[in-house]
């Protein structure tokens, strides 16, 4: 372990050890908390061709997401980026013709997903090691850090993959603010909401721009990051938010915390790289940058969640 990560972990237990100075956690998915056997195996895979096809092709034919897309314009990215450039790569839409039918593609997608049973949705989808254990760990820390997800995917979508792998049961995920709960009802998860930023909530709609994989990303941490305070602002006692830290897998991860880092000056911001997908530790630990204690504090855990020093 580097001494940026005894740093970061001896941080992390400090803003836990007190009640009044709250953390927002915000994790991945894909990658993170879990792992996929594949897209052709994946219900969410599955559910971006559907969409594109039944919203914008007449039900024509529409291949896999892999089949069409160069890697790196679908991985690390949000459902918004992908299903507009799902859209161009396969039926020849113009991505501002497709973003004016961006909120009904997601509403399909989700609607796929919702007709089908937890076992389905989650098919082909493992937790990673550690995962379970240390949400229950998290759950029994309520009254000093909130958890969340920040992902690309669609809200709905993200509540019904939580249930089907049984991260949603260890009830370490907060619940939603009002503003959030308010802003888009996902039919038949009414009760399963949490707090977070997803790729339902904001699509630049910049598919040509590579950096956006990253900065729409940091916008929803920005997002989760106003639920987080609309929430403890809303509570009873003298509670704050002094620390959001993002934990991801992917190259998008490190540099959307990154960006959320440079969007304000009032909270510390950590960053949990996670060896667990498909970027290995150097990778990730190339992209994470200098440690500037109390601004930006950033660490590369190879084992993930799993590893002994995550919540230490």
């Amino acid at each position: 372990m580097t001494a940026s990560s005894v740093l970061f972990l001896s941080a992390l237990y400090t803003v836990f050890s007190f009640g009044h100075a709250f953390t927002l956690l915000t994790f991945d998915v894909d990658g993170t908390l879990v792992s996929s056997s594949g897209w052709a195996d994946s219900a969410h895979g599955r559910a971006y061709p559907y969409a594109v096809s039944k919203i914008l092709g007449q039900n024509k034919s529409v291949k896999p997401v892999p089949d069409v897309l160069k890697r790196d314009d679908f991985h690390g990215s949000t459902d918004g980026l992908i299903l507009l450039r799902l859209a161009r790569a396969a039926l020849d839409v113009p991505p501002k013709e497709a973003a004016a039918s961006l909120d009904e593609l997601m509403s399909c997608m989700y609607r796929y997903i919702s007709e089908l049973s937890d076992e389905e949705v989650g098919h082909g989808l493992t937790v990673l090691p550690g995962v379970l254990s240390t949400f229950e760990s998290l759950a029994k820390m309520k009254d000093e850090v909130m958890c969340g997800l920040v992902t690309g995917n669609v809200e709905g979508i993200a509540r019904r993959k939580m249930r089907s792998v049984g991260i949603y049961q260890t009830g370490a995920l907060s619940p939603t603010s009002n503003s959030q709960a308010r802003r888009r009802v996902w039919p038949g998860t009414e009760d399963l909401g949490f707090i977070g930023g997803f790729g339902s909530d904001y699509c630049s709609g910049d598919i040509d721009d590579a950096t956006r994989n990253y900065l729409d990303r940091g916008e929803q941490i920005s997002i989760a990051t106003d639920r987080c305070r609309e929430v403890l602002n809303d509570s009873e006692g003298d509670v704050a938010l002094k620390r959001v830290v993002h934990i991801g897998d992917a190259p998008a991860d490190v540099l959307a915390a990154k960006a959320f880092c440079e969007m304000q000056d009032e909270l510390c911001v950590g960053m949990v790289a996670v060896a667990t997908g498909s970027y290995g530790a150097d990778e990730l630990q190339g992209l994470v940058g200098e440690y500037v204690p109390g601004v930006w504090e950033p660490v590369v855990l190879e084992k993930g969640l799993a590893d002994p020093n995550f919540l230490r």
